[in-house]
């Protein structure tokens, strides 16, 4: 026996730490709280007024796109990704 077929596997992580959620809804909000900043401050630079309008826009289109494959992975759905049900 080697020692890698020997070692432990590490513990899984817990759920806080394990579920994307508060990450992608988090980071989605922060775009929106930059669009409006920048609206605010500075309405003329519209290179980085669309930037953070679209880093909104396209967190919530990846968090539905998360819950549609996790709602299929839960569902049984032989498309879903794999793991997604326990998180």
């Amino acid at each position: 026996m080697s020692e890698r077929d020997s070692a432990p596997s590490p513990p899984p992580l817990p759920h806080r730490l394990a579920d994307p959620v508060p990450v992608v809804l988090g980071g989605t909000a922060l775009w929106f709280l930059g669009f409006f900043v920048v609206l605010i401050v500075d309405r003329s630079n519209s290179t980085l007024l669309w930037t953070t309008l679209c880093g909104g826009l396209l967190g919530i289109i990846g968090y539905g796109v998360f819950y549609w494959q996790r709602r299929a992975a839960r569902r049984g759905s032989r498309g879903a990704q794999q793991g997604l049900d326990d998180v």
